[in-house]
């Protein structure tokens, strides 16, 4: 096998609708969300060549993010090449958009897309399932970019099912410039919380459907960690208002934050919202489509 390269892209998710429901005896919570990707995405190159030892090299743009065992991209390759026994020279260059820290899963897509493109470039004809049961070993929300665009997600995040969202609509993300680290806002959750409150009726009914439409789901979008993490970072409810008051159809906290989205009907509502805070140093915003499943090209 001469050396071979795969070129691939890895979106970023919102959550559209995010409920943190019981402890679950694994010490996890139990969550019931809907997620969509959108087309803000990081990049991976992976090459690969025969070599007499096993050897994982992975190259970073973002000067913060380690480029070692610590990093998903490089225990996803780390997993991969374990599971089939495989001796490979593999390298990977790793180039980020998706902020860090920032609730749009860009560690875990980077994790989904190395896992797909070693699958690809080893011709191991890995099913879905077996992709997203070796992703679960690395973070609940990787499983999630294997049945992309659109998915309710539950349990930990393993149990995955696509749904189709009809229509069309333009996002507006904007990153307040910090993060908000995942396991600090369920502490703060659940310390601020007197009782989980129960999925609603229309919660439960949209759960059963695989075809949904845009208007059911802004008008069921809700995200349970705003209120501690607005609690302690008010410039992101300040965010949210802004969104609304420039037009978004519903504004939320991505995830356990720290990234506020705004649904827009248009591109141009979406690129004005963004243009907005945008002039202001500290933050990065952005518009971009609902968008697909990662895309994969061979160079």
């Amino acid at each position: 096998m001469n050396s071979t390269s795969l070129r691939v892209l890895t979106p970023a998710k919102v959550n559209l609708i995010l409920r943190v429901l019981e402890r679950r005896p694994d010490g996890f919570h139990a969550i019931w969300s809907l997620m969509h990707t959108v087309g803000l995405e990081d990049e991976l190159t992976l090459t690969i060549q025969p070599g007499g030892t096993r050897r994982i090299a992975l190259r970073c743009d973002h000067a913060v993010l380690a480029a070692d065992q610590s990093n998903l991209v490089y225990r996803a390759a780390q997993l991969v090449l374990d599971q089939v026994d495989r001796t490979v020279d593999l390298s990977i260059t790793l180039t980020k958009r998706i902020p860090l820290g920032a609730g749009l899963g860009g560690g875990s897509s980077d994790a989904a897309a190395t896992i797909l493109g070693l699958s690809r470039l080893l011709g191991l004809g890995w099913s879905v399932e077996q992709m997203a049961g070796v992703g679960q070993q690395l973070g609940s929300d990787v499983p999630f970019f294997f049945l992309a665009p659109a998915a309710c997600v539950t349990g930990r995040g393993e149990q995955v099912r696509p749904v189709q969202v009809i229509g069309t609509r333009w996002i507006a993300l904007v990153n307040p410039g910090f993060p908000v680290e995942t396991k600090w806002a369920y502490q703060q959750l659940a310390g601020t919380r007197t009782a989980v409150r129960p999925l609603s009726p229309a919660l439960q009914q949209l759960g059963g459907r695989s075809v949904l439409d845009w208007s059911d789901v802004i008008t069921l979008a809700e995200n349970d960690f705003e209120a501690p993490v607005f609690a302690q970072h008010p410039v992101l409810a300040q965010i949210k208002h802004q969104l609304l008051s420039r037009g978004a159809e519903v504004a939320l906290l991505s995830g356990s934050g720290a990234t506020m989205f705004g649904v827009f009907p248009d591109q141009a509502g979406a690129e004005r919202a963004a243009a907005v805070f945008a002039r202001d140093p500290t933050m990065k915003a952005y518009a971009v489509p609902t968008a697909g499943a990662p895309v994969t090209s061979v160079d």
